[in-house]
């Protein structure tokens, strides 16, 4: 891969350059998704796949902050909200901020990611969210994936793919979404 990241160390340029392809990556996605105020962006990430590995072989602290706070600006321009999925080992559970949580009436879980057990990104998103909890499921409005990692499970029902021009940050591959409303009824009914 022509992005491929020396495992050992990541300059603190080469992690500049991945904060700004996510921003680029999430203001992107929001500029096309129209969200609304108050909406959330999910989003799964692999600090492993964007430094050019395997998935779940390279946790990096700084990796994780770097890329958390890139999209986190992106949705703070705007005026949206981040959730951060953990990895599998803590079966994908959502890392927002409290007041996300009371708002849309999720249930909060007791636990809190690391490098190992949830992920860099999570791990990024738990220290430097605002009052920061863990909740095991969401329905966000749209959703961006960082390495191949399955957001669909925390996106509203009818998601539907938005193709933008950054395809990889870092070494990872890019994948976003955005919902819309379910259509119901027959051949009576009328949609906005």
């Amino acid at each position: 891969m022509e992005d491929h990241i020396n495992h050992s160390e990541i300059s603190a340029e080469e992690i500049e350059k991945i904060k700004k392809e996510a921003k680029e990556a999430a203001l992107e996605l929001i500029e096309i998704a129209k969200p609304e105020e108050g909406d959330v962006l999910v989003v799964g990430c692999s600090t492993s796949e964007v430094a050019g590995q395997r998935i779940g072989t390279f946790s990096s602290k700084q990796l994780g902050e770097a890329l958390f706070l890139g999209i986190k600006e992106a949705c703070d321009e705007h005026k949206i909200h981040v959730a951060a999925q953990c990895c599998e080992h803590l079966n994908r559970a959502i890392i927002v901020e409290k007041k996300v949580a009371k708002e849309r009436g999720l249930t909060m879980v007791n636990v809190v990611p690391q490098l190992k057990a949830g992920g860099s990104f999570a791990t990024a998103a738990y220290s430097l969210l605002e009052g920061a909890v863990a909740v095991e499921h969401i329905q966000a409005e749209l959703g961006i994936d960082l390495g191949d990692t399955l957001i669909g499970m925390h996106l509203r029902d009818v998601a539907v793919p938005v193709r933008i021009t950054v395809k990889s940050v870092g070494a990872a591959h890019v994948v976003c979404a955005r919902t819309r409303l379910k259509y119901i009824g027959g051949e009576r009914a009328k949609y906005m």
